[in-house]
């Protein structure tokens, strides 16, 4: 079967208590659960945390927390990779069959059913090692200036600083909002996200927002109004 698992630990320290606050009046993981559980292609949303309020939220919604992660798999310096490489393997231990396996922040308040469905059939006509949604950079990343501790600027790409944009190949930066990969995949350590062996789904720019800082979290709830205003989440 299909399955999305949704990491979300109780501790962060820009926001706190990130993934439990409210967005917008519900809970933010409340978004990418429910939109998840509303596809055809995923059978079972689990949650994966450390945190007791986030597992009762979470069960609330229809989610499943069959098993509450380990402390040491909730700090800052764990990656999501091995996150849902533990989760994984101990959904299967309690005696379940995963074929695919869809990784989805909980902090991804624009995901929708069609997102989510669209990029597993993207993922299923392609069959990369990974399939991840990707955003293009506004502007080019090959005309960026640096500035040093002095304060003193310094070109990033001496060469094409002076190129014109349209001359310029275009480039693209992680949405940070869902991975899909077959279950051998994600338990093969020597398997990179973001390899030649993976695949971008690409999504607007008005649907990509990092939440890492309360900035970002104010801003992610203005697009999320507007949007919502304009019928865009059905």
């Amino acid at each position: 079967m299909n399955i999305a698992i949704i990491p979300a630990r109780g501790g962060s320290k820009r926001i706190p208590r990130k993934n439990a606050l409210s967005f917008c009046g519900e809970p933010i993981i409340s978004y990418s659960i429910k939109a998840a559980l509303e596809t055809d292609v995923i059978e079972k949303v689990i949650v994966s945390t450390d945190d007791f309020e986030i597992a009762e939220i979470a069960t609330e919604l229809g989610a499943e927390v069959p098993f509450i992660r380990n402390k040491a798999l909730a700090d800052d310096m764990t990656g999501t990779t091995e996150v849902i490489r533990d989760a994984i393997t101990k959904y299967i231990a309690l005696g379940n069959e995963v074929e695919n396996c869809l990784c989805l922040y909980a902090t991804a308040p624009f995901v929708t059913r069609d997102i989510i469905e669209k990029a597993f059939a993207l993922f299923q006509q392609g069959k990369p090692d990974y399939l991840f949604t990707a955003n293009q950079f506004s502007f080019p990343i090959q005309r960026a200036l640096l500035e040093n501790e002095d304060g003193k600027i310094r070109v990033f790409d001496p060469e094409n600083i002076d190129k014109r944009s349209q001359d310029l190949p275009h480039t693209f930066h992680d949405a940070g909002q869902l991975y899909i990969a077959h279950t051998s995949t994600w338990l093969d350590s020597s398997k990179e996200i973001f390899s030649e062996n993976s695949q971008m789904f690409k999504l607007p720019s008005y649907i990509v927002q990092d939440i890492d800082t309360p900035e970002d979290w104010k801003r992610a709830e203005v697009m999320y109004k507007v949007l919502k205003e304009m019928s865009h989440f059905k």
